[in-house]
């Protein structure tokens, strides 16, 4: 018996379909009902109706349609009228025969492709499968099939109908803010044409397409000329790039004009005529021991020595844009030369009028030149001798004993140990031998400086609030009406003190001690003066009437020195010494550790620090990076090496327990490691090379 599966919306539509398939009647079949249909909210996971239809054999005694008998004799003679003649050609053809075409029965059942189109064979017994691949859509008599499979029938008619994807030509002429520069930004258009492969008869089959993506680029000479025109562009035409940009088969980037930049010029600076290096401290030997009596020393001048020429800015020059427009060169800036002790300065020249030690600090487009005097003490720095405060360099023969104090402007060099005592200096600290218990400062005066800068920030920012609020008062008719346009503005200071500023007074009394409890590292002038007029306008009652003009040429006087202060400087100061135990190391330069090493002692280093020994204990800290040769101990004495985020940390032997810290990221070594190169990667975390 034939019997098929039918599928439908419905039961009837199913049943419908199998009689349809099976070319008989309801009566002719038996009807079994497999899934009836079902149906869900907004159409999802719905069901279709499964139908299963047998069809009945006919009855044997059902009349069958007459056959005409053939007379056995003629067909006799029509199977020998095809017999061939014994002598003839065929009987001894051994030529191979071409392969029959396929009979009708070998393709039931089957689909396939042949020229684009789609064909097949249905059977009784099996009907074809097709599965449609993306960007193909195929129609069953004028509707669109949404399965991915589907089983198809010689019955209905099928239309396959493939995507084609064209684009147009995108381009775009972009000019830089500076006029320097044009660019086109081109993407090529293309249209991507499918069809159908050929495919081999077989019971199921997935669709093969073939795409072919053909370029094609409209842009036109006329089209780009046309839009400079409109950007105004004069100047600086590349040819070359535009015709590239019209041939391009994939998306680019063409510079198609460009401007001439302006050449930068030369700030101002100062030549020196004599050795000035700063010194690196004690030499290292063949042999590889330190011999500290060697000293690299910047040699001293006589009075009258011409020590350096002032150089005036030379200016740039300047470039051209493309629509033909002057780019000014940016703008030079003559150096600032500040004389200091035993200096003169005469026709550009920078002269010694003093005999002594040149000594230069320098801020960017500021520097200040001076001539240091030297004071050798010849034994210890002990009682017997008192504490040492000089205005130039000491060099100290002997050893500096417990509570001693040595002050100087420019360099300590001590070629004995330091013994609980106290060095500052402006210049650079060298010691001979050990620092025991000691306090140790270099380049004091640049310490100080970054101290009151951090002050001066919000005095300035709290400052202009107040300026900009009594102008506002004094804009108002009862400010003109009042006496404090007559009396000054002293009242008025103290009611806004009182009741919106509050903290600030606090604030300028700490700037104005500051400023006297160092008055001594202070060359300038300006950092006094600027004391005393803030004590005049908000510590004291003085009698003198307050104007709007002297505040505001205060703060521009006050944000200069800010900005000054923020101003890093060259780095004339650093410490080198051979070893140092339970101290505290400042500097604004290098911190240099010769000898064996670092015991519980805290260090800053401005610059770099380097410890060739070991750093058993303590916390240092290393402005632009950190070496050190082993860090920890056995003990696991609580050890931290500190740089910022931007700077690495170099140890050959970190031991456990050792703690370094980038940035604000901290890591703890929880066994031995060698050769540490530690630093912050871009996700802020600690990562080793």
């Amino acid at each position: 018996m034939q019997s098929i599966i039918s599928k439908g919306k419905n039961i009837k539509e199913a049943i419908d379909v199998g009689l349809l398939l099976l070319e008989a009647k309801k009566s002719e079949v038996n009807i079994e009902i497999l899934q009836q249909e079902t149906k869900s909210f907004f159409k999802l996971k719905s069901k279709e109706a499964i139908v299963k239809i047998t069809k009945l054999e006919q009855n044997p005694n059902q009349e069958q349609p007459y056959k005409e008998e053939k007379d056995p004799i003629k067909l006799m003679d029509e199977f020998l009228h095809h017999i061939p003649d014994p002598g003839s050609e065929s009987l001894v053809d051994l030529k191979p025969k071409p392969r029959p075409a396929p009979k009708s029965n070998e393709l039931a059942g089957k689909v396939w492709v042949k020229n684009g189109e789609l064909f097949c064979q249905s059977s009784p017994t099996h009907y074809p499968l097709v599965t449609i691949p993306d960007g193909v859509k195929v129609y069953r008599n004028e509707q669109l099939i949404t399965e991915k499979s589907f089983v198809m029938t010689d019955i209905d008619f099928y239309e396959v109908q493939l995507e084609t994807e064209e684009k147009e030509t995108v381009w775009k002429v972009v000019m830089d803010p500076h006029k320097l520069r044009v660019e086109l930004h081109i993407e090529p258009g293309y249209k991507i044409t499918r069809s159908l492969l050929d495919t081999e008869p077989a019971q199921h089959i997935e669709l093969m397409i073939d795409e072919k993506k053909e370029t094609y680029n409209t842009l036109s000479y006329q089209e780009v000329m046309d839009k400079l025109e409109e950007l105004r562009v004069k100047h600086g035409f590349h040819q070359n790039e535009i015709v590239k940009a019209m041939d391009a088969a994939e998306p680019g980037v063409f510079t198609i004009a460009s401007g001439i930049e302006p050449i930068p010029g030369t700030d101002g600076w100062i030549e020196f005529q004599i050795n000035t290096e700063t010194q690196i401290g004690p030499r290292e030997t063949e042999n590889g021991r330190v011999d500290y009596r060697e000293m690299k020393t910047i040699p001293n001048v006589e009075s009258g020595t011409v020590i350096a020429i002032v150089h005036p800015p030379i200016p740039g020059q300047p470039g051209r844009t493309v629509t033909n427009e002057p780019l000014p060169a940016p703008q030079t800036i003559p150096i600032s030369v500040q004389s200091g002790r035993g200096i003169a300065i005469i026709d550009n020249k920078i002269i010694a009028i003093e005999s002594g030690r040149p000594h230069v600090e320098k801020r960017r487009s500021i520097a200040k030149v001076s001539i240091m005097q030297k004071l050798t003490h010849p034994g210890n720095v002990d009682l017997s001798s008192g504490n040492i405060h000089f205005a130039g360099d000491v060099e100290v023969l002997g050893e500096v004993s417990e509570r001693m104090v040595i002050d100087a402007e420019g360099n300590i060099i001590v070629h004995q140990s330091v013994n609980m005592a106290t060095l500052t200096a402006s210049g650079a600290v060298l010691t001979h031998g050990s620092i025991i218990g000691s306090d140790v400062s270099a380049g004091k005066n640049n310490m100080i400086v970054t101290e009151l800068g951090h002050l001066l920030g919000p005095i300035n920012q709290d400052l202009a609030k107040i300026i900009q609020l009594i102008k506002q008062l004094m804009l108002s008719p009862g400010f003109k009406a009042s006496d404090f346009s007559r009396g000054g503005l002293q009242p008025l200071m103290n009611i806004l003190l009182e009741k919106r500023f509050k903290p600030f007074p606090a604030l300028v009394k700490e700037y104005v001690e500051t400023v006297k409890r160092n008055e001594n590292y202070l060359s300038d002038k300006v950092w006094a003066e600027t004391a005393k007029s803030l004590s005049q306008l908000f510590l004291s009652l003085s009698s003198e009437a307050i104007s709007i003009g002297w505040m505001t040429e205060l703060s521009e006087k006050l944000k200069e020195l800010h900005e000054l202060s923020q101003m890093p400087v060259e780095p004339n100061s650093y410490i080198t010494v051979p070893n140092v135990l339970s101290s505290r190391l400042y500097c604004s330069g290098n911190v240099t550790i010769l000898g064996q090493g670092s015991v519980n002692t805290k260090i800053y280093a401005g610059g770099k620090l380097t410890i060739n020994g070991a750093l058993r204990g303590g916390e240092v800290f290393g402005r632009f990076g950190a070496e050190i040769n082993e860090a920890g101990a056995e003990s696991r004495t609580p050890t931290i090496i500190a740089v910022p985020g931007d700077q690495k940390i170099y140890i050959n032997k970190a031991m456990d327990g050792t703690s370094i810290k980038i940035g604000n990221v901290q890591y703890k070594f929880s066994e031995t490691r060698s050769r540490v190169i530690a630093y912050l990667n871009k996700h802020g975390r600690i990562s080793f090379e």
